[in-house]
């Protein structure tokens, strides 16, 4: 005899948005996911799909172009994508991003990115390791110095979830070496266009691409 299980925390409007999430996800995404582990991520196309019904950034407010959920639609795309164990199409992290313009960013910042990362246009990534410190921000050893208005940026990072198809980057760097964690900070970096930035080769990981 089959369950009708349903968690606490979803109600019947969830419910149907997780049948959308389910039909998308048999649909664009468990049919190629063989090749898109080859590839290591899923391609912009299904990113720019997903926006198109609403299921990216879903709990972002509508004025920002988003759904005007809450966590609970997030968490309803997590949990069927984790499902089916696929890792190519990390939402989970491009979310983060657009929580960090949405809580911390300017109100001119929050209308040029969210709208775009809502649509899929746009896809975020969170740039904090380096070949040579991970967890322990303290060792970041990217540098960005202020020049003419804004910041050059040296350095290099590496295992970054969503980093071959990101269009905007928060980058953790040192803007002040001598303040420590004072002196670290994090710069918006849209890679499209950007003097001597360069995406190296996708690394054969397990877990979130």
């Amino acid at each position: 005899m089959a369950i009708d299980f349903r968690r606490s925390w979803s109600d019947e409007d969830l419910e149907l948005y997780r049948d959308n999430v389910v039909r998308f996800i048999e649909t664009e995404v468990l049919p190629h996911d063989e090749e898109a582990r080859r590839r290591g991520h899923v391609g912009h196309e299904v990113w720019r799909k997903a926006g198109a019904i609403g299921l990216l950034c879903a709990d972002i407010p509508e004025q920002y172009g988003g759904a005007g959920g809450d966590f609970r639609h997030e968490a309803v795309f997590y949990e069927e994508m984790s499902r089916r164990a696929l890792t190519g199409m990390a939402s989970s992290v491009h979310s983060i991003v657009a929580h960090y313009f949405l809580n911390h960013g300017t109100e001119a910042q929050k209308r040029s990115y969210l709208p775009r990362m809502t649509r899929g246009e746009l896809v975020g990534a969170i740039a904090m390791t380096e070949p040579g410190a991970g967890s322990d921000l303290q060792g970041v050893r990217t540098r960005a110095e202020k020049k003419d208005g804004g910041y050059v940026v040296n350095g290099s990072k590496t295992f970054i979830t969503n980093g071959f198809l990101a269009g905007v980057v928060l980058v953790v760097c040192k803007t002040d070496p001598t303040q420590g964690a004072k002196g670290t900070s994090i710069l918006i970096v849209e890679t499209e266009g950007c003097k001597g930035f360069r995406v190296g080769r996708v690394l054969d990981k397990i877990g979130m691409k």
